[in-house]
């Protein structure tokens, strides 16, 4: 029942109630991020979504003007804290994580949910398993049981075996967990990014 239909049910009740109190905050931070370098506010990436649809997700733009792609060497994004690629701003914003706040136009919109596995690239098609593949079951996550617990500190292939381990335990205890347990990262900044010395660049 509450996979099915309650999820659902209170990400567009959360959505919005939160709304009105995330909406100035992104417009603050979007007026910061045009200043310094005139740039689009926004950040459209494709990614997978539930039963391998591919959507657009909104992020507030943290990096310079057309940055080169970097990925480690697993395949996943590259995040360091020297990363050249980010402005003033988006360090700031990705630090704290404001830059995912529009995402909660995806959850209303039916996207995403707020817990989730994070939505991967759509060439992620190319390397699931055959077990791995079945993270694509639920809706992806503005946070999830990796981002809360472990956020950028493990390989991608651990997370992988997060996500379905998450896919297969979905509880509204486990959700009500990793919403908790993601605030108090955030407000801890706890592995936020990889050491650069665990990464290598592509």
């Amino acid at each position: 029942m509450y996979k099915k239909y309650l999820k659902r049910l209170f990400d567009i009740i959360f959505s919005l109630i939160l709304l009105p109190f995330l909406l100035p905050v992104i417009v603050i931070c979007a007026l910061f991020i045009k200043i310094e370098d005139r740039g689009p506010v926004f950040y459209l990436g494709e990614r997978l979504g539930k039963d391998q649809k591919t959507f657009k997700m909104y992020k507030l733009r943290s990096m310079k003007v057309n940055a080169p792609d970097m990925r480690n060497e697993d395949g996943s994004t590259f995040n360091s804290e020297d990363d050249p690629r980010l402005t003033k701003v988006g360090k700031f914003i990705r630090k704290t994580s404001i830059d995912e706040l529009p995402q909660i136009i995806n959850v209303l919109i039916g996207d995403m949910s707020f817990i989730g596995p994070r939505p991967d690239l759509p060439e992620a098609l190319d390397f699931y398993n055959e077990e791995e593949i079945h993270k694509l079951d639920v809706k992806p996550g503005i946070t999830g049981y990796n981002q809360a617990y472990f956020r950028n500190s493990i390989a991608q292939s651990e997370k992988f075996r997060n996500d379905i381990f998450y896919v297969n335990n979905i509880s509204v205890i486990f959700d009500i967990k990793i919403i908790l347990t993601t605030i108090i990262s955030v407000i801890r900044r706890k592995n936020i990014n990889i050491k650069n010395g665990e990464i290598s660049k592509n």
